[in-house]
C-alpha cells in the first residue's frame, strides 16, 4: 500500500513537470511573482485557476507554484492577475532555471509589465 501511494505521488509530480505533455495537471506557464517582499521576485508556475464568490461578485485567482527545493518541494499561492508577471520563459526554461539553481537565467527577460 505504501509503494502505491509513493508511485502515485511520483507519477503526479512527473506529469506536472513534463512540459511536453499537454495535460490538465501540468505546469501551464512560467511567470514571475513579487515574493517574498517588495523588490524581490520569484519564479513561479501557473498550475490552475479558481474563482472565489464574494458579495461584490467574485475574484478570479491563479494557482501558482513556487519551487523552494528544486522542483519537488515548494509553496502554493493564489494570486490575482495583477500580481502575476508574464515573461518570455517557457515552462521548460523555467524548470531549467530551478534545477540549475539559477545559473540558467537568461541575460534579459521581456515582461508584459512590472
Amino acid at each position: 500500500p505504501l509503494v502505491k501511494h509513493i508511485y502515485s505521488a511520483a507519477k503526479q509530480v512527473s506529469g506536472a513537470i513534463a512540459p511536453d505533455h499537454e495535460t490538465a495537471n501540468s505546469f501551464r506557464e512560467c511567470v514571475l511573482i513579487r515574493h517574498p517582499r517588495q523588490g524581490e521576485y520569484a519564479l513561479a508556475f501557473i498550475t490552475g485557476s479558481t474563482f472565489i464568490s464574494t458579495d461584490d461578485g467574485g475574484i478570479q485567482l491563479y494557482t501558482v507554484y513556487v519551487p523552494t527545493n528544486h522542483v519537488y518541494v515548494g509553496d502554493v499561492f493564489l494570486l490575482e492577475e495583477k500580481d502575476v508577471i508574464r515573461v518570455n520563459l517557457s515552462v521548460r526554461e523555467g524548470i531549467e532555471i530551478v534545477v540549475s539553481v539559477g545559473m540558467a537565467v537568461p541575460p534579459s527577460l521581456s515582461a508584459a509589465r512590472l
